[in-house]
């Protein structure tokens, strides 16, 4: 019994983590406002489904996000999600490999935007998804990875 309760408050509790933590947006399309509060004017729209983000702040059911180029700002809780992803930040193409090494098998390579799946990070390589392809990228060709 107290593990169904466990289960049934652990989506509330992994909001409710200290910042600063990763997210992702679970919508296709999220405001960011100036201030926490639907009263504030929306500085940017985001149009794009587990792009990640940094939450650095938190009020009530709002979280003060930073994304990949630092802009700021506030979105309701509610449209984030603690799923991890990341963003191709590389300049050209982004190498996938079959395991964490650069002398690994070459999967695919991923241009610059891609957002992917984040899965185990060790040795400066991260196990990345896009879809159902699966393979390592480099910790330095994401952002998303690391400590927020």
């Amino acid at each position: 019994m107290a593990l169904a309760g466990l289960l049934l408050a652990w989506p509330s509790a992994a909001q409710d983590a200290e910042p600063p933590y990763w997210v992702s947006l679970k919508v296709d399309r999220a405001n960011m406002r100036v201030g926490p509060d639907r009263s504030y004017p929306i500085d940017w729209v985001y149009v794009r489904r587990d792009l990640p983000l940094r939450v650095v702040r938190k009020s009530g059911g709002w979280r003060l996000v930073e994304d990949q180029d630092g802009a700021r700002g506030w979105m309701l809780a509610r449209f984030l999600s603690r799923d991890r992803t990341a963003t191709v930040t590389v300049e050209g193409l982004a190498e996938i490999r079959a395991e964490g090494s650069p002398s690994a098998k070459l999967l695919w390579r991923a241009q610059p935007g891609v957002i992917g799946r984040l899965g185990e990070c060790a040795n400066g390589w991260c196990e990345f998804a896009i879809g159902d392809r699966r393979g390592w990228i480099a910790g330095e060709s994401i952002w998303g990875e690391g400590p927020p």
